[in-house]
């Protein structure tokens, strides 16, 4: 068996219906780059770039359940601690304006991270519930 060279991408689930949801808060607030999915995957999936690379997140459509207090997460790393604090504020103002894509939990700018152990990452759960970390 060869050895594993990266990853190609991580597929997170929300509800059938939200894939809008999904571009706003994966394109929109996030930063990440939309690109096509295949043609016969529209309806059913959205895909963003996290890296020219081809490492991708498919966000997919489904009516499993998400379970709301998962700790199962993919970890985005970020380039300085400038960035992650401003994408932090970003996310938390994100879920403070509300609105059917909020996130749903964001750890506050300035205060205690939710991974308090590890002082530069943050986590936050997107608009289904699926638990999301940045870090350096």
């Amino acid at each position: 068996m060869g050895a594993i060279a990266g990853l190609a991408h991580v597929n997170l689930i929300v509800p059938v219906g939200t894939l809008e949801q999904a571009d706003q808060f994966y394109a929109g607030v996030s930063g990440l780059t939309k690109v096509e999915a295949p043609v016969l995957q529209r309806d059913r999936l959205s895909w963003f770039d996290i890296t020219p690379n081809g490492q991708q997140i498919h966000i997919a459509a489904s009516s499993a359940l998400v379970e709301p207090r998962s700790h199962r997460h993919p970890c985005f790393k970020i380039g300085s601690l400038e960035e992650m604090l401003a994408l932090q504020k970003k996310v938390y103002e994100h879920q403070v304006a509300g609105g059917n894509a909020a996130v749903l939990e964001a750890d506050k700018p300035g205060g205690e991270n939710s991974g308090v152990e590890y002082p530069s990452r943050f986590f936050a759960r997107d608009y289904a519930g699926n638990r999301l970390e940045i870090s350096l």
